[in-house]
């Protein structure tokens, strides 16, 4: 499938188009550390049901690269909603039906939180996907701040000089520990792992997960944008919540409970043994829960 790139907003993003153009559009999102790969095959079933697929590297990723060398690297949750908004306006895409997990299903939040008129239909892995940043520095449960060593590894230089010196092996031990019933191969992990090669990949991610904690400063150009979801805005789209019961970053509850932020029609599905990666874990089931808001 031919890679396609357009300037949209401050990025000259990469994407995968298939499908009809005349279809139902789709845009699927990855998260970290993944990348559009994580979509391969639930690609075609979506596309055999007519839809047109759009699948972005996110800002930091793959080929996707920024217009300005003065733009920030920012990896936070506004400027995620923004490119996504941004993408879907310079592709003249009124409304389209999100699927996404991790960043790229927090970016669909955004979206469908804020700008509910241009989102048909969402699926989010790990339901509400927006972070609380005022209530970020509340210690939780010792089982998840232990799942979430990564991120306060992140927090101090020595993890960026980690992750900046051994993004493959370290992103390769995430994949292990998020899904530990995933038997995915070398090959598998190699053809995403290329995406960590960008040359901002390092600076958004470091941004991004201090940044969600209220460490650093964000992108002054996206502080309405964030200032409005400081509010936890409801999604009042309507809104498959998927977990896998194998997630090993996420427990099994990751959504559960959520039905309060949403205010249109809601299903929540557990796929058994199925952990982070949940779209590569398990395509078809992925592929039905957007199907089934289309």
């Amino acid at each position: 499938m031919a890679l396609n790139h357009i300037k949209a907003g401050v990025l000259d993003v990469a994407y995968e188009d298939a499908g009809p153009s005349d279809g139902r559009t789709v845009i699927l999102l990855h998260g970290f550390p993944y990348d559009i790969h994580a979509y391969d095959d639930v690609t075609p079933h979506l596309t055999a049901a007519g839809c047109r697929v759009i699948t972005p590297y996110l800002r930091g990723y793959g080929p996707t690269r920024f217009l300005s060398p003065d733009t920030v690297r920012s990896g936070e949750q506004a400027v995620l909603g923004k490119d996504l908004l941004d993408l879907m306006d310079t592709l003249n895409i009124p409304s389209a039906l999100l699927g996404g997990y991790d960043w790229g299903g927090r970016a669909a939040c955004v979206v469908a939180a804020l700008w509910p008129q241009r989102v048909h239909g969402l699926v989010s892995c790990n339901g509400y996907n927006i972070q609380n940043i005022a209530k970020s520095g509340r210690p939780a449960s010792p089982e998840m701040e232990h799942r979430f060593w990564y991120q306060y590894y992140f927090h101090g230089e020595r993890g960026r000089a980690g992750l900046e010196a051994n993004r493959h092996p370290y992103c390769k031990l995430l994949w292990q520990l998020w899904s530990p019933n995933w038997e995915f191969d070398d090959a598998t992990y190699d053809r995403t792992a290329a995406s960590f090669e960008n040359p901002d990949f390092v600076d958004v991610v470091i941004h991004s997960y201090r940044h969600r904690y209220a460490l650093v400063a964000g992108d002054p150009n996206v502080e309405e944008i964030e200032a409005r979801l400081a509010e936890q805005p409801k999604i009042s789209v309507p809104t498959v919540a998927m977990d896998g019961s194998g997630d090993g970053v996420i427990s099994e509850s990751g959504c559960a409970g959520h039905e309060r932020f949403f205010t249109g029609p809601y299903r929540r599905e557990v796929i058994p043994s199925v952990g982070h990666n949940l779209p590569q874990e398990a395509p078809e089931a992925f592929a039905q829960a957007i199907l089934s808001l289309a």
